[in-house]
C-alpha cells in the first residue's frame, strides 16, 4: 500500500507541474484526475486486468462517456473519476451531492447515478458481472458516510483487488473486450466535441445533469 501511495503522489506531482503554468479549467481538472487513475491502474494492476480509457458508447439519448473500463476474470469494473477538493456531502439516494470549499457550496450530480447510466450502456452490449466504482482523487473529505463502492484514490486498487471471485472465463474476457472495442466510438476530438454537444442538447431539454 505504501508503494502505491508513493507512486500515486509522484504521478500527481508530475501532472501538477505540467499544468501549473496555466489556469486549469474544469475539463482539464477532470482529465488530470483520469490520468492519475489510469497511470495507477497500468502500473499497479497485474496483467490479468485490461484497462480501457475514455470509452464513449452510443445510447438512446446520444452518447455516454466512461472514464475507465477494466475487464478481468473477476468482473468488469466501470469507473467514474471525480477530481474534487473540499468537503463532500451525499448519499446513494440523493439526486445531487454537495461540495463545500470555505463555505461555498456547489451541487453536482450524484456520481453513483451518473455511473449507473454508464453501467447500463455497457450492459446493453451484452456484458454481465459489472462492478460500479466511483473514485475521488483529490484532497476531499466525506462528511457523510461513503457508500461501499465510492472510494478515495488511495483505496482504488484495494477495491478492485477485493473482488477475487472468478466470474468470467478467459474466452468471456476476450468477448467483453471485443464487444467494447467494436461498439465504442473513436477516441478523438471529434467524438469529444459531439459528446459535449449531446450534453448541451440534453441540458437544453431540461436534463440538467451530465450522463
Amino acid at each position: 500500500m505504501f508503494n502505491f501511495l508513493s507512486r500515486l503522489s509522484k504521478v500527481k506531482l508530475k501532472l501538477k507541474r505540467k499544468y501549473k503554468s496555466r489556469k486549469v479549467n474544469p475539463v482539464d481538472q477532470g482529465a488530470l484526475g483520469e490520468k492519475v487513475i489510469n497511470t495507477s491502474a497500468e502500473s499497479v494492476l497485474s496483467d490479468e486486468y485490461y484497462v480501457l480509457k475514455n470509452v464513449t458508447l452510443p445510447t438512446k439519448q446520444g452518447t455516454t462517456q466512461i472514464d475507465q473500463v477494466i475487464v478481468s476474470r473477476y468482473g468488469v469494473f466501470v469507473v467514474e473519476v471525480k477530481n474534487l477538493n473540499g468537503w463532500i456531502f451525499g448519499s446513494p439516494r440523493n439526486k445531487a451531492w454537495t461540495q463545500v470549499i470555505y463555505g461555498h457550496k456547489t451541487r453536482f450530480q450524484n456520481p453513483l447515478h451518473q455511473n449507473y447510466a454508464h453501467v447500463k450502456a455497457v450492459e446493453a452490449l451484452g456484458v454481465r458481472h459489472i462492478h460500479s466504482l466511483v473514485v475521488f482523487v483529490q484532497n476531499c473529505t466525506f462528511k457523510t458516510e461513503m457508500p461501499e463502492n465510492v472510494v478515495y484514490g488511495s483505496q482504488y486498487i484495494r477495491f478492485i483487488n477485493s473482488k477475487y471471485k472468478i466470474l468470467l472465463s478467459d474466452l468471456e474476457v476476450e468477448r467483453v473486450l471485443r464487444l467494447i472495442e467494436e461498439n465504442r466510438l473513436p477516441e478523438s476530438h471529434e467524438t469529444d466535441r459531439k459528446h459535449r454537444e449531446n450534453i448541451k442538447r440534453l441540458k437544453e431539454s431540461q436534463t440538467i445533469f451530465k450522463h
